[in-house]
């Protein structure tokens, strides 16, 4: 398998980057654990932030990964500086364009991956010559399109190139992780899952309101966007809890952008950790979160991927 060969993984599994969650020690223990762990570089942080958090990454031994904005990079080229001058094994350039920056990161020696939420996005991917596509599916928590569900986005993108395709969205366990190997997929691109473990950056309140909810209970839009103020293209809204604050706010996103006093209870919101009004970004697969597992319990769970994907290459029993 080209993921597990190329980066000496025992779990064919990548630890989506994700922003205030995947810092340096979450990052480490998922590559530590067996699987590829990325650091999720949000436009906020600072080079430095980068350059310390990439440290502690790096201090498993092991290889890992950096999550970058193609938008935000576009506006803060320091961000690549100081990814180019960490080496990672691999970094992901995702929602803008792309091409730009793929050939100076794979003359580092860093290979490129490209988050794709329709075919559209896998074929730009392909014309600016990254070396691996993740076929990131409605149900992924975090930004993204909203346009197609991660198995018909899959299939497609599969028929359409050779090279590695990751699948991301909706792979709560080892179930979800063989249903998409079995159907062509190199691995699985995580984020969910790992959002309560222990070393994630997840505040103590937003991860008790992670546990508690179902897969019923995510939304998807750009009101967070708005009330940040960010950054966010709109065409890249975000699957996320629903809360007051959204509810609030939904079809008056344009109003929000200059609205001083939305956007001033977001910040008091985030800030406090206030699960009412700060945005909680998680997939689809968020009803199978009940715990605070480290990030190696979450990864031995999704290594038992081998027990189904037998069970449904041979005759699909269980």
């Amino acid at each position: 398998m080209w993921l597990t060969e190329r980066f000496g993984l025992s779990v064919p599994v990548i630890g989506a980057p994700m922003a205030n969650v995947s810092g340096g020690l979450l990052t480490a223990a998922i590559s530590a654990a067996g699987g590829l762990g990325m650091l999720g570089a949000g436009s906020a942080v600072t080079p430095d932030w980068i350059r310390t958090e990439g440290a502690i990454a790096a201090a498993s031994g092991k290889p890992y990964g950096i999550g970058l904005m193609a938008w935000s990079v576009k506006e803060r080229p320091e961000h690549l500086d100081a990814v180019r001058e960490l080496k990672p094994a691999l970094v992901s350039l995702s929602f803008g364009d792309v091409a730009p920056y793929v050939g100076p990161l794979q003359a580092a020696g860093i290979v490129v991956a490209t988050q794709a939420g329709t075919v559209a996005d896998a074929r730009e991917a392909i014309d600016a010559g990254v070396d691996v596509i993740v076929a990131r599916g409605a149900e992924a928590g975090g930004h993204g399109r909203n346009a197609v569900s991660t198995l018909p986005l899959l299939q497609a993108i599969l028929d359409l190139t050779d090279l590695p395709v990751l699948a991301a969205g909706g792979i709560s366990g080892p179930r979800g992780l063989a249903a998409v190997l079995a159907a062509g997929a190199a691995g699985g691109w995580i984020g969910t899952a790992f959002l309560t473990s222990v070393e994630a950056q997840t505040k103590e309140r937003v991860r008790q309101r992670i546990i508690e909810a179902d897969e019923t209970e995510t939304v998807y839009g750009t009101v967070f966007d708005a009330a940040s103020r960010a950054g966010w293209p709109d065409e890249f809204g975000g699957r996320a809890l629903r809360n007051a604050y959204f509810d609030s706010w939904e079809g008056r996103e344009a109003e929000l952008k200059s609205d001083d006093s939305g956007h001033a209870e977001y910040v008091d919101g985030t800030k406090a950790a206030d699960p009412a009004r700060a945005s909680i970004y998680a997939g689809q697969g968020v009803g199978a979160l009940t715990g605070r597992p480290t990030a190696a319990e979450v990864l031995a769970g999704f290594a038992t991927y081998r027990t189904y994907l037998s069970a449904a290459l041979n005759d699909g029993s269980k």
